[in-house]
């Protein structure tokens, strides 16, 4: 089916063919398979030149066994292999490919076209198959996620939490792309933290954005050791509802930029009206932690079977799941039904949304 869509959108916008560099590009037109060594980066060791009737698969050596016995030998499309030496360089290959071409790609390659938010648009759409991959690593994140809150005790370090998500993730052969942790202090003074040697006192923030297949799940926890205060049970149930009023607007065909405003306006409904500039409120996601951060001008339309990742955040507390729009409502991709959960009602509906994990503080001395 995507290699069906890449040649429609080749011929709408008159290219003869486009150069797919990006790992997340290559999971997502060989059904989850993998292009990538270092996983610091998002280029792969191996790219795919799309044309109106054949496909290039261009590696070194080095790569190119393991590549087609590996990740191409099941895929439902033919290809033919263009490699050179791991010492050469695969620029050259590529150009030779390309010539007298009107070529776009996804990522900078000497003058050509970049076009890789167009692509995004189209891969952000889900497949069935693709849908059921997510669920499933959506399900498994927010249990890697979660267990490590019920593991996190005081006098650990923020780095021993962190190791907990990166452990549970590892299991099923899944990539951290980002994991934060913050505690106590830190998660009022930074809403991006990443984590440190700083010891775990009463209250901490955990979050993951982990990675398989291309496709990336979302979301973030809280716990608290003992009892909280008034003013964190306070902001959990005011941002509670910023977070359902943003899900509740995510429908098909509202404007993404018209749902960052909802949300705005129920911070200043809450009481903090300018709390939304201190951290993105998240977007579209999928083959991407985020394809791109939703602002108040973002123009593009809510469409079936895309995913959202929203994160509003208040002092003390932020709210984030992986969630599927459907025709008929959205459907909580990370609600585990094993988590403690504030239900808020927009509209006549419930959405219910991930609450503080409180534990009991230790009697020892």
């Amino acid at each position: 089916m995507q290699m069906k869509q890449l040649r429609n959108w080749l011929n709408d916008n008159h290219y003869e063919a486009l150069l797919l560099s990006k790992r997340n590009n290559f999971s997502w037109v060989t059904s989850g398979r993998r292009s990538h060594i270092v996983q610091s980066t998002d280029q792969g060791v191996a790219s795919l030149l799309i044309t109106s009737d054949r496909v290039h698969l261009i590696t070194n050596n080095m790569e190119v066994k393991r590549i087609e016995e590996e990740e191409l030998q099941h895929c439902d499309f033919e290809y033919e292999a263009h490699t050179c030496e791991w010492y050469e360089d695969e620029g050259d290959v590529i150009r030779t490919l390309i010539e007298g071409k009107r070529v776009a790609a996804d990522s900078p390659f000497d003058s050509l076209d970049v076009v890789d938010d167009q692509i995004g648009a189209i891969r952000s759409v889900l497949s069935k198959e693709e849908q059921e991959r997510y669920r499933i690593l959506c399900q498994e994140t927010a249990t890697a996620v979660e267990q490590a809150a019920r593991m996190a005790e005081p006098g650990m370090t923020e780095h021993e939490i962190a190791s907990f998500v990166a452990s549970e993730v590892a299991k099923f052969g899944a990539t951290a792309q980002v994991i934060l942790v913050a505690t106590d202090e830190r998660v009022y003074k930074y809403r991006h933290p990443i984590p440190t040697d700083k010891v775990f006192n009463k209250h901490a923030m955990i979050v993951a954005c982990i990675e398989r297949g291309g496709l990336v799940a979302n979301a973030t926890r809280f716990v608290y050791v003992g009892e909280p205060s008034e003013e964190l049970l306070e902001n959990r149930t005011r941002l509670a509802r910023i977070d359902a009023t943003m899900i509740h607007q995510t429908r098909p065909g509202y404007v993404v930029g018209d749902i960052v405003k909802k949300g705005i306006e129920e911070y200043k409904n809450a009481g903090f009206p300018e709390d939304w500039k201190l951290l993105h409120q998240g977007g579209p996601t999928g083959y991407d932690s985020r394809e791109y951060l939703a602002t108040t001008t973002s123009p593009a339309e809510v469409q079936v079977n895309q995913a959202f990742a929203w994160n509003p955040a208040l002092p003390g507390i932020k709210s984030e799941d992986t969630i599927l729009v459907k025709a008929d409502g959205v459907e909580l991709l990370t609600k585990t039904n094993q988590w403690p959960y504030l239900d808020v009602e927009i509209e006549g509906k419930v959405y219910s949304r991930p609450d503080l994990l409180i534990k009991p503080a230790s009697n020892k001395a």
